[in-house]
């Protein structure tokens, strides 16, 4: 398992009975986390400071419970990479960043970095950029592509909260087209990142499902690599998805390349000295 542990403006501080209460700078909010199968050793609930909880509907979605007034949306820092995000309660019980993801963060950062080289980085299901950000950062290309315009909005923010003004490239998407297009165009990448949900649905309607469509994805994908590609990264959240099964997709369609695959859950230190997992990543690394 790769630990995410560096973070100073973020913390688990507790978690149990499917909760995890959690920090973000100076809120405290308390969401659910389907992983999380253990008895809580204190009561989350009345935490001192909680300012919100997220409850599910036993109809299907939730809502936000505010118990302390706080912030519509605030900043926190990732100190490490120098590198900043605007974390704000949404829907669903996100956030707009998954703090976990900093231990891929870093590992890129260091490849790109160590490249001696120009990197141009394709984002795929690119969220609110917290992967652009950090490639950008250390010095990539970036192109972000994300179906959401509001989370292309947000990670056009991110960017600019961490002092990155040019070298990103921002596409409201369906992933599969746009890279489906970048073949046509004979546009290639050195890296790839992808954080494909386990269900989706593109801006007219196209449907995805991850156990149907990643492989094909992902062959797809190797048309836009460049001879000598860095790396390719694939994230994933579906429960039951296995980091083996991630590492097999990335050595079945990446066999042409120079390179190896590698596979590892994610997971984040708590406050009560354990590491929750968060996923999976698989990683295809020409070093």
């Amino acid at each position: 398992m790769k630990i995410s542990e560096n973070w100073k403006d973020y913390s688990i501080i507790a978690t149990g009975d499917g909760y995890k209460l959690e920090r973000w700078k100076d809120v405290i909010l308390l969401r659910p986390d389907p992983q999380v199968i253990w008895r809580p050793s204190i009561d989350m609930f009345s935490y001192p400071g909680l300012n919100a909880y997220y409850k599910r509907s036993e109809k299907g979605g939730g809502h936000w419970n505010i118990v302390k007034p706080f912030p519509d949306e605030w900043t926190i820092d990732y100190e490490k990479l120098s590198i900043k995000f605007k974390i704000k309660p949404m829907g669903f019980k996100h956030t707009g960043l998954f703090p976990e993801q900093a231990v891929n963060w870093e590992y890129m950062t260091d490849l790109i970095k160590k490249a001696g080289r120009p990197i141009k980085v394709l984002n795929l299901f690119a969220y609110t950029g917290g992967a652009t950000v950090a490639c950008a950062k250390a010095g990539a290309q970036v192109t972000h592509v994300d179906a959401a315009k509001g989370m292309v909005e947000r990670a056009g923010e991110n960017a600019r909260l961490s002092g990155i003004d040019t070298g990103i490239r921002y596409i409201v998407d369906d992933c599969v087209k746009f890279v489906q297009r970048e073949i046509r165009r004979g546009n290639k990448y050195d890296a790839i990142i992808m954080d494909p949900p386990s269900y989706g649905r593109g801006p007219n309607g196209e449907m995805w499902k991850i156990e149907e469509n990643l492989y094909k994805f992902v062959e797809l994908c190797a048309q836009v690599l460049s001879d000598n590609p860095l790396f390719v990264l694939i994230n994933s959240y579906t429960t039951g998805l296995q980091p083996m099964v991630l590492k097999n997709i990335l050595t079945l369609t990446l066999k042409d390349f120079k390179g190896e695959a590698k596979a590892y859950e994610v997971g984040i230190k708590t406050e009560e000295g354990i590491a929750l997992p968060c996923g999976a990543g698989g990683i295809f690394v020409n070093e």
